[in-house]
């Protein structure tokens, strides 16, 4: 296959096949697997069945295939369930000793054979096309290194004996799967990195081709999408191994264990807001009052009952009293719109609001179109005569406690339904991972339209401890904030990323002691390292528990409990808690090799009933569990992935993997690289959809706000180019949402604002760079080039603008290249995308290199000029950008 004849020489149409291959963009990566990560190369070979091998060679001879194109079909459903893609790509060695040449490959196709015929047709094409040396188009191109991490060889039965020559791996490969005989018979050799995979993974991925033969050759007309190729211990092993530990929770409601914690000590204090506390056996008067309040009104079982108060002590009352009624925690904010309050009461057919006077008015207007619908105030209950004790309504486990609702994708909120076992279920995860106990100072911080707010005023009361109420005004004041949590002795608090970056930054400019605080749980958005990593170094006693989990599976389902900066890339979600089941599956809910991404999906106890009165949305979430009979289970739209330690790794949602010019894109990625950059302390990144297609902005704070070129030179020593941002804004404060997470939906909104609207380069008025257009001569012929290739008006091409976000591709990046006969590389324009950026890099190769051979015709005006200007001297480049260098 290799070669050494000169360019003229290859055939035009060979050239244009690779060229499409090679700038089609993507990579495929084969999954990590491997707890203690060691150099060198390993070796996992296995027999493969003769009755298998006999029915591959049927399957092709009735296709009229060779045999190589079946074996190619396995590679390609492994490839595809190990990366997760419908489209992968995979080395192809022809023959023994050869030069890998990339070969793209579809799982599209439903059947098996349909498959085979479209593993034929790219094997054949690639054949045709293999006397091409692609490795000088690779370098040609600039591209920075193969479009795949596995090798397929396919050395068939005339290769008798055949023993695979090459004891290494190609450059950057992970894996390489070869077919061959040994002593006779048909065997499958792998050769895999052992700081990638260890010796178990490759015996799983060399059953997965296996597997993938068998099903193929059973019926080739089956289809593929819903046979998984997971061995049966692979999947008892997802299914046990994986899950929460087991755990016989309490016959016992929340309530009625907080009734308990009453009669063992009735004086000590259980809940603290601003001056006044309240008892154990106070708080268990008053909701017990608002319990027989309720009864006396009717109120029956899983009847909802909304709670629209402001955060303090009435609030507590009122949720343990709808509880001890039997009646559904509905939770609404006080200061919400008459119009949302209205439309939650209707959807979640309430009939009764419990209220205060302070929150009446939203409430008066909303109940006023809800003729069904009556108010009752708390103070009222207080004053009302009812028997003492305990109602003793009897309230089951699997009766339903709450409703939360939720912001949809569409914008309309859905209301998450949980059962009293859910919810204990979670009270007592975060007892025993929070290390909650008697005496401890839990700091009830979340507002209570979200689900944490529960388990923040019950888990101090059913461990004996007592619960803080930190008022708004006092969470919107980082110092008072400070000040309330050390002075309230708080031991365990939790926080979204975002305000836990803000309360550290104001430590670090005013450090003090917080002696009693043991724990931060961390939840509601992706904990970054960089964030760990500045919280041990300025509180190394106190541990950080990163929590996962959604409102529709009684919140937190995963613990990850640290007490240093863990040593993976990014941080783990960790282990599902007691009794929780967390899968990650492809679209038809099979189990997806361990290590390959897939969606997020839980079972058991945690998972709540659906949506209120929302059917369809239900339909949609929530299903049967396919492995467990009875159970329920919920698919998140998480993306995410199992690390060899048993813990799971966030990867996103599943709207959050973009790609862009062909290569997928996990947000997160570039939102830990841009944290990285020096002076960056918070960052995040949207994607925007315009007519130059989807590009990625980021959002930055920090001092002093950094030049685009310097940001993308930064960011290049950790990312590849195509994942580099073309637009950087930056702000003292990133949007955050009221729970306090960053509000991507604004990022996106003022992302797509800009650009659309504002200049080309730096939409922000803190940026030094605008609309201005090409202002050197050497400019002024790149874009014209640019206009050509990307077929734009050459009057809308400005001297900050970046090739790839007005339509550049890697194909055109190449014609662009060849139009300049090769003065510039796909890699220059990779690096230095930006106009004005990529003239000063050919002035300055110009200038490094006075003397050159006679430039090729179509670069020597371009030539001509630079050295024109050159010869002028500083006076013809006075506009020059001093602080815009090349590298």
């Amino acid at each position: 296959m290799t070669g050494s004849a000169g360019a003229d020489v290859f055939p035009a149409d060979d050239r244009d096949f690779w060229r499409s291959v090679l700038t089609r963009g993507g990579v495929t990566t084969i999954p990590r697997w491997s707890l203690t990560a060691e150099s060198g190369v390993a070796a996992h070979e296995t027999e493969i069945p003769e009755e298998v091998m006999t029915a591959a060679h049927r399957l092709a001879d009735d296709m009229a295939v060779p045999i190589s194109s079946v074996l190619l079909t396995a590679h390609a459903k492994v490839l595809a369930a190990l990366t997760g893609e419908h489209e992968v790509t995979t080395g192809y060695l022809a023959q023994p000793g050869d030069r890998p040449l990339p070969c793209t490959l579809t799982t599209n196709p439903p059947s098996w054979k349909e498959l085979a015929g479209e593993a034929r047709r790219a094997e054949a094409y690639l054949l045709a096309h293999q006397h091409l040396p692609v490795e000088d188009l690779e370098r040609e191109s600039g591209l920075p290194g193969p479009p795949s991490e596995a090798v397929f060889a396919p050395f068939p039965a005339h290769h008798r004996d055949e023993a695979d020559p090459d004891d290494g791996l190609p450059t950057r490969t992970v894996l390489k799967v070869v077919f061959a005989r040994h002593r006779s018979r048909p065997v499958l050799r792998l050769r895999y990195r052992r700081d990638a995979l260890d010796a178990q993974c490759a015996a799983r991925i060399a059953g997965y081709h296996l597997t993938a033969l068998t099903l193929m050759a059973a019926d080739p007309s089956a289809p593929h999408g819903r046979q998984s190729l997971l061995s049966a211990s692979e999947i008892r092993f997802q299914l046990d191994g994986l899950a929460g530990p087991p755990r016989e929770l309490p016959h016992s409601c929340v309530h009625e264990l907080f009734e308990q914690r009453v009669r063992d000590h009735p004086d000590t204090v259980a809940l603290v807001h601003g001056t006044r506390q309240w008892t154990y056996a106070e708080l268990d008067e008053r909701a017990n009052q608002v319990a027989r309040a309720l009864l006396g009104r009717g109120v029956g079982r899983e009847d909802v009952i909304a709670v629209v108060t402001q955060r303090n002590l009435n609030w507590a009352a009122a949720v343990l009293g709808v509880f001890k009624a039997g009646g559904v925690y509905l939770p609404i904010e006080p200061h919400f719109p008459a119009d949302r309050i209205a439309n939650t009461l209707s959807r979640a057919r309430c009939r009764l609001v419990l209220t205060e006077p302070g929150s009446t008015t939203p409430v008066s207007q909303a109940v006023g179109t809800l003729p069904d619908v009556r108010t009752l105030l708390i103070d009222a209950v207080f004053d009302e005569v009812h028997a003492v004790g305990n109602p003793g309504t009897d309230v089951s486990l699997n009766q339903l406690a709450y409703i939360y609702f939720t912001s949809g994708s569409t914008g309309e909120p859905k209301g998450a339904m949980c059962e009293h076992a859910g919810m204990l279920n979670h009270i007592y995860a975060k007892i025993d991972d929070l290390r909650i106990g008697e005496g401890q100072v839990v700091a009830q911080t979340a507002p209570q339209c979200f689900d944490i707010s529960l388990w923040q005023l019950l888990a101090a009361l059913v461990a004996g401890g007592r619960t803080l109420l930190v008022p708004q005004e006092v969470i919107g004041d980082i110092p008072r904030y400070v000040d309330t949590i050390a002075g309230g002795r708080v031991n365990v608090l939790q926080a979204v990323p975002s305000y836990l970056d803000a309360v550290l930054s104001y430590l670090e400019r005013c450090p003090r002691e917080l002696p009693d605080l043991r724990c931060v749980s961390v939840t509601g958005e992706a904990l970054k390292k960089e964030l760990v990593e500045r919280w041990f170094s300025a509180q190394p006693g106190i541990r950080l528990v990163n929590a996962y989990g959604l409102t529709e599976t009684s919140d937190d389902t995963n613990h990850e409990v640290m007490d240093r900066v863990p040593d993976t890339e990014r941080i783990p979600l960790g282990r599902p808690v007691h009794n929780v089941q967390v899968r990650v599956v492809d679209e038809n809910l099979s189990l997806v090799p361990l290590g390959a991404p897939g969606e997020i999906v839980f079972s058991g106890v945690c998972v709540g009933r659906g949506y209120v009165n929302d059917p369809e949305r239900t339909r949609r979430s929530f299903t049967a569990d396919p492995y467990r009979t009875g159970d329920r289970l919920y698919r998140s739209g998480d993306y995410g992935r199992w690390l060899p330690g048993g813990k799971l790794d966030f990867l996103g949602r599943r709207d959050s993997q973009v790609k862009i010019r062909g290569f997928r894109i996990e947000i997160e990625d570039v939102e830990n690289a841009l944290l990285k950059v020096p002076g960056v302390h918070t960052g995040a990144v949207a994607v925007t959809q315009g007519e130059r297609g989807k590009r990625l902005v980021a959002f930055c704070c920090g001092e002093p706000p950094l030049a685009d070129s310097a940001m993308r030179d930064q960011l290049g020593r950790w990312l590849p180019a195509y994942m580099v941002p073309s637009g950087f804004h930056w702000f003292s404060d990133l949007p955050l949402t009221v729970n306090g997470k960053v509000d991507r939906k604004a990022l996106t909104s003022l992302a797509t604002e800009l650009d659309n609207t504002g200049p080309r380069g730096t939409a922000d008025a803190t940026g030094s760079e605008s609309d201005e257009p090409p202002r050197t001569p050497t400019e002024e012929r790149l874009a014209a080039a640019w206009a050509t290739v990307l077929g734009i008006p050459r009057h809308r091409i400005g001297r900050h603008d970046h090739f790839f976000d007005n339509g550049g591709t890697s194909l055109t990046a190449v014609q662009l290249a060849i139009r300049l006969d090769r003065a510039l590389s796909l890699k220059d324009l990779t690096r230095h995308p930006v106009l004005a950026d990529l003239a000063r890099l050919l002035d300055a190769r110009v200038a490094s290199s006075p003397t050159v051979d006679p430039p090729p015709e179509a670069m020597r005006d371009v030539l001509l000029i630079h050295h024109a200007t050159a010869r002028a001297g500083p006076a013809a480049r006075q506009d020059a950008d001093p602080d815009d260098r090349s590298d």
